[in-house]
């Protein structure tokens, strides 16, 4: 018999992961002492105690989920081979004499980048300690440098491969392969209406982007497009072998991760060192994923065997409410909790309940997808908690505030909100190529 009725289960197993996050708790671990609760309280100890000894299993042994450590692995050797350096220097050679051209540069070879790590921390890491020094020498405003590596950083979970369209593709037992090629569209437009923004801001205000005295022959930018065959080599790897057939997306991982192994050995880029660290980085990395996957699978599980799934999505769908409106509430809804919590939290709190509605009002599961990873990339970058925000004040060479960084990255985020409504009027811009893909 449950001890307490579900509604009444809600409120202290909330209460309780409120609680604990604010003091200080780790996300994964929140959640997962909340759901373990949760289910004590509503089911009883029995099923607690059982679900505690096999989700964790459950989840690292899930082959679907095998693809993310295999994507951060790929991410890491690709890092390590040099290629992020090569793809700043070709984006600096073309765009660089641009007004605004250095943070358009930033942005380009943090999208292509983004075909090679599935992280948007490690965009953000990368191209802050390789672009933030050069755009201060040419006398880039601090925020405007800030805010773009920060923006650009969100681009890697929309191009794939993507760590967060696969989280979301398990939860919702979507394709995993239509999800990593419906970002493609996405992923590109969002980095050119960055470099339009940018290009306007720099219009606008010409002191915080001055005009680099650069000047590069037709010879010099041709000759630096040799420096991106790595990138163009692993993306065809991973979304040309599944876009053709030759392998499913949960063998992706293998492929691209194993090429790029290849790609930092032909460079000799890898020695037993760096082999060590990248293995220990990406077993960090993964550790890191899977805490707040499985105490999120516990905290979904809660509210599955408590009722309250099928009690908040059958009151939701009750209201009758036009479609438009349900996806203003999980806009919002997204959006508040950007503000505090992490993307992978947010999709494995929320999505238990929320998928069901948004499925019932009418909303397509891929394009929908796609909408739910940009809502939770726009979150790491709000205040008070945006990831990416504080990676770029921790890893600059060049002293920046926290302040600056966030009221840097406010024109990105307005931006953000455009791409949003782009998606939203033109939907078919999602959805088009994975259904051409699949035929």
């Amino acid at each position: 018999m449950p001890l307490l009725t579900p509604e009444v289960t809600g409120i202290v197993v909330v209460s309780l992961l409120m609680v604990a996050l604010c003091l200080g708790a780790h996300i994964g671990v929140a959640l997962g002492l909340a759901g373990f609760a949760g289910i004590y309280l509503s089911v009883g100890p029995d099923a607690a105690l059982a679900q505690i000894a096999a989700i964790p299993f459950g989840t690292t042994n899930s082959f679907s989920l095998a693809v993310i450590p295999l994507f951060i692995l790929m991410g890491s050797f690709a890092t390590v081979s040099g290629i992020t350096t090569d793809l700043f220097r070709t984006a600096y050679v073309w765009l660089g004499s641009l007004r605004g051209g250095l943070a358009m540069a930033t942005v380009m070879s943090s999208a292509a980048f983004g075909a090679a790590s599935g992280s948007t921390i490690v965009n953000a890491a990368v191209f802050t300690r390789m672009a933030m020094p050069e755009m201060a020498r040419f006398g880039y405003d601090i925020r405007l440098s800030a805010g773009c590596i920060a923006a650009a950083g969100t681009l890697a979970a929309l191009i794939p491969p993507s760590i967060l369209m696969v989280i979301y593709a398990v939860i919702t037992e979507q394709s995993i392969g239509k999800l990593l090629i419906a970002g493609i569209v996405p992923g590109i437009l969002t980095a050119l209406i960055y470099c339009g923004g940018i290009y306007v801001l720099a219009r606008v205000r010409p002191d915080l982007a001055p005009l680099a005295n650069l000047k590069f022959s037709w010879a010099d930018r041709f000759q630096s497009l040799k420096g991106v065959y790595g990138i163009v080599l692993l993306f065809g790897i991973v979304v040309g072998g599944i876009y053709g057939g030759y392998f499913p997306a949960t063998y992706a991982g293998a492929v691209g991760a194993f090429g790029a192994f290849v790609i930092a050995l032909a460079r000799r880029t890898l020695s037993p060192g760096s082999l060590v660290n990248v293995l220990k980085d990406a077993a960090v990395t993964t550790s890191v994923i899977f805490i707040i996957v499985i105490g999120g699978i516990l905290f979904a599980r809660f509210l599955t065997y408590s009722g309250l799934v099928t009690t908040i999505s059958t009151y939701l769908i009750g209201l009758g409410v036009g479609k438009y409106t349900y996806l203003l509430c999980f806009i919002l809804l997204f959006t508040v909790l950007g503000c505090f919590i992490e993307p992978i939290a947010i999709m494995v709190m929320t999505l238990p309940i929320m998928f069901p509605v948004m499925k019932e009002a009418g909303f397509d599961p891929i394009w929908l997808g796609v909408v739910a990873v940009k809502l939770a990339e726009i979150g790491v970058l709000t205040p008070p908690v945006g990831l990416n925000v504080f990676v770029v004040k921790s890893s600059s060479p060049i002293p920046v505030t926290l302040g600056q960084a966030f009221a840097g990255v406010t024109p990105f985020i307005v931006l953000d909100f455009m791409s949003l409504g782009l998606y939203v009027a033109f939907p078919d811009m999602i959805t088009w190529l994975p259904n051409f893909v699949s035929g």
